[in-house]
């Protein structure tokens, strides 16, 4: 199966399979989800979402969270992981989202990257999930099942980022973000498949003989 082949089949798999694609992480607004995608780092979305309802009834705003100790913060997000960091993190871009941008989630990449504990990633979510912006965040899930699939032979998440977005159109980029995320919670896991076992794999590379490596993120 030649890449193109790939392509339009794996656009085609995902679509019958995951039709609708709700974000999985729950939030009211760009300032929740910023928040909640920040969390995420290192942490599974369902622990995010355990956690998020306790620190949004607090504070679900810039204004109320800057008025939050670090400390009141930090209590409540330490099932998390890396409490200590993002807990000041939330704080700090609370603070500059109302000395910069009026208290406003920026839709700007550029903007969202300069705030504390906001990443390449973390920014490309709010951009294509909260405001609509055309973006593919790419994670070490996305990283691995595209090196499966003969997508990309990137050694980061940065050139495997490159690599989809000039496969994919540029329509299906943010829809096409959640679906692999869906198929790789599904049925392409880090260990229930090893590039051998899962319906688009054995589809895309019916002839595989050995473990696909991934290389790292």
């Amino acid at each position: 199966m030649l890449k193109q082949e790939r392509v339009e089949f794996i656009l085609r798999r995902l679509q019958e399979l995951y039709p609708e694609t709700p974000v999985p992480l729950d939030h009211r607004d760009p300032f929740t989800l910023l928040v909640a995608v920040l969390l995420s780092a290192q942490c599974t979305d369902e622990r995010v979402n355990q956690v998020t309802p306790e620190l949004f009834a607090l504070a679900d705003n810039p204004a109320d969270m800057a008025a939050l100790e670090v400390e009141q913060i930090r209590d409540i997000i330490r099932p998390c992981g890396l409490s200590p960091q993002k807990s000041k993190a939330i704080k700090r871009l609370s603070e500059l989202l109302l000395e910069q941008h009026g208290g406003e989630v920026p839709a700007d990449m550029e903007a969202l990257e300069r705030l504390p504990g906001v990443g390449h990633k973390t920014a490309s979510v709010v951009m294509s999930q909260a405001f609509g912006v055309p973006a593919f965040p790419v994670d070490t899930h996305i990283h691995r099942l595209a090196q499966r699939w003969g997508l990309t032979s990137g050694k980061n998440v940065t050139q495997t980022e490159r690599d989809l977005k000039r496969l994919f159109p540029r329509e299906n980029w943010n829809r096409l973000h959640l679906q692999i995320i869906y198929y790789g919670r599904e049925y392409c896991t880090a260990r229930g498949c090893d590039g051998r076992v899962c319906d688009i794999c054995t589809t895309c590379y019916p002839n595989r003989k050995h473990p696909k490596k991934t290389l790292k993120a």
